[in-house]
């Protein structure tokens, strides 16, 4: 059905506005409302931005609910220490997450829900050689896993309250040439630590191969859960000799040390990430080529040579000089 009012939380992230863009130019997409505590971060050409605190809980809910949408793509996520701290990035998820559910209960036009959760809900055993899948049973062990699952048990009740289409997309760590992206601020530090030990091997997923996810799962009003991971894996050993960096084995208490030391650096290393250091993060799907006719464009090595590809600035002088 053309026309459809679209709802884009998260607008003003990097994957949010990508999303929002790809939307402008689908076929399908009518009206689009998006709201975020930050201003979009691409030049949209026919969206309506709304810029609102992550904790005015009653102010979303109005706006769902004026705006009366047929698709909500719920993007607005926030992983810890991209953006936010633990604690901060926990709070503003919840809110944004109850005031989007709350709203979507009472919406009558509501069609179609896309959800954004991730692969860190199948919890610290998703490594070397476990490969979780979307029927792996869920046994989150880190703050982003838990928040995933809070997401997740939200938009099953959606599901069965009102009967509309609801579409999980489990991300495996985004990477982009702009996305706030815990792993990939860690990667592109000169001296990067890994675990000496094991050196277990991890997926990710290019954020335009995200976005796109998001968009199939709103084109074909797809209903369940579906993995979005690059095909193959790499090892942060791997990852750091593509990028050139200089690595750093570390275990035992020398861990401890390295993660406090990144920290110092600018680049913390929340437990979802640890996790993924420590012991690896698999997965694969057996939803996404049924449900949304999907693969991904890029690699996970094809994801890892790009992040280390992404141009320096360039600063530009200014025509005139006024002080």
């Amino acid at each position: 059905m053309k026309g459809r009012r679209v709802l884009v939380t998260g607008m003003g992230g990097e994957l949010g506005s990508l999303v929002a863009s790809m939307a402008e130019r689908s076929e399908w997409a009518g009206d689009i409302l998006g709201f975020d505590v930050d201003p979009p971060r691409r030049n949209l050409q026919r969206s309506r931005f709304v810029r609102v605190g992550a904790t005015e809980v009653d102010r979303i809910t109005e706006l769902v609910a004026e705006f009366n949408p047929h698709v909500i793509l719920h993007v607005g996520v926030w992983e810890p220490h991209a953006r936010l701290n633990t604690d901060q990035a926990e709070e503003c998820t919840e809110s944004v997450a109850k005031a989007v559910f709350q709203a979507a209960h009472a919406a009558p036009a509501l069609e179609t829900a896309v959800v954004r959760s991730g692969i860190e809900i199948y919890g610290e055993g998703t490594h070397t050689p476990n490969i979780a899948v979307e029927s792996t049973p869920v046994a989150p062990t880190s703050t982003y896993g838990r928040m995933c699952g809070t997401i997740e048990q939200q938009a099953t009740e959606l599901r069965i309250a009102k009967g509309v289409n609801v579409c999980t997309l489990r991300l495996a760590p985004v990477l982009g040439a702009h996305v706030p992206s815990p792993l990939g601020r860690i990667m592109r530090l000169p001296v990067v630590p890994y675990h000496g030990l094991y050196n277990p091997v991890f997926s990710v997923v290019e954020d335009h191969d995200a976005a796109q996810a998001f968009m199939l799962g709103a084109d074909r009003n797809a209903d369940g859960v579906v993995n979005i991971v690059a095909n193959g894996a790499t090892s942060m050993l791997r990852a750091i000799t593509i990028g050139r960096r200089v690595p750093v084995p570390a275990f035992g208490p020398g861990w401890w040390l390295a993660r406090n030391m990144s920290s110092f650096a600018g680049a913390p290393i929340p437990d979802h990430v640890a996790e993924l250091m420590e012991h690896g993060r698999l997965a694969a799907s057996n939803e996404a080529a049924h449900l949304l006719r999907f693969a991904p464009s890029h690699t996970t090595t094809q994801v890892i040579e790009r992040l280390y590809q992404w141009p320096t600035v360039e600063r530009i002088p200014a025509r005139k000089q006024v002080a």
